[in-house]
C-alpha cells in the first residue's frame, strides 16, 4: 500500500514538474503593438490599403476636406503650402468627410476630379469617412485623443499639425487659413525640430 501511495506522489510530482517546465519554455504570446499614428489602417481615396507609415519622420498637416463648403477655397492655400514646404519635409493629407452639412456628397472619382481640375491638388487624399460621431474613423479618434484640445471636430477644414515624431503639435480651426502667419510659423517651427 505504501509503495502505491509513494508511486502516486512520485507521479504527481513528475506531472507538476513537467507542467511547470512546459509553461516556462512555451513560446511567448505575441504582444500587441502599441498604436501610433503610423500603424492605423487607412485607405487611399481610390480604396487601396495604406497607413501613414510612408510619412514617418515628416511633418504632416491632416485636414478634413469637403468640396461644397464655404472653406473649400482653402484647397488652394493647402496646395500652395504643400508646394512651398514639401522639399523641407511637409506633407499635407486630405481626408474627405460628408459629416457637416452633407458638403462632400461625391464619389471618390468625383472628389479626385474636382480637386485636380478646380484646385490642381497634388497632395495625397484618402478615403471619405466620418471624422466624428459613432462611425468616426480610427485616425480621427486618435488625433482627438492625443490633442491638447479634446473637442470633436466642429466643421470641414480643421487642421491637425503632426510633428516628425508623430505627435500632435497643434490643432487649427476651419477659419485659420492655410497660408496665415499662424499656420506658417507653426509649420516652420515643426520642420526645424529634429
Amino acid at each position: 500500500m505504501n509503495i502505491v501511495k509513494n508511486l502516486s506522489f512520485l507521479t504527481l510530482g513528475v506531472l507538476i514538474m513537467n507542467t511547470t517546465t512546459n509553461t516556462a519554455t512555451a513560446a511567448p504570446t505575441e504582444t500587441k503593438k502599441a498604436q501610433t499614428i503610423y500603424n492605423i489602417p487607412l485607405k487611399t481615396l481610390m480604396g487601396e490599403k495604406t497607413s501613414l507609415a510612408p510619412y514617418e519622420g515628416k511633418v504632416m498637416l491632416i485636414v478634413n476636406v469637403a468640396s461644397e463648403c464655404g472653406y473649400t477655397k482653402q484647397y488652394k492655400g493647402l496646395e500652395a503650402l504643400y508646394e512651398e514646404y514639401k522639399a523641407q519635409g511637409l506633407v499635407i493629407l486630405g481626408f474627405p468627410s460628408n459629416d457637416f452639412g452633407g458638403q462632400e456628397p461625391g464619389s471618390a472619382e468625383e472628389i479626385k476630379n474636382f480637386c485636380e481640375r478646380k484646385f490642381k491638388v497634388t497632395f495625397p487624399l484618402f478615403e471619405k469617412n466620418p471624422v466624428g460621431g459613432k462611425e468616426q474613423q480610427a485616425l480621427y479618434a486618435y488625433l482627438i485623443q492625443n490633442s491638447s484640445q479634446k473637442d470633436p471636430v466642429k466643421w470641414n477644414f480643421e487642421k491637425f499639425l503632426i510633428g516628425k515624431d508623430g505627435k500632435v503639435l497643434n490643432r487649427f480651426l476651419s477659419k485659420v487659413e492655410p497660408e496665415s502667419p499662424e499656420m506658417k510659423s507653426a509649420i516652420a517651427a515643426a520642420l526645424k525640430t529634429k
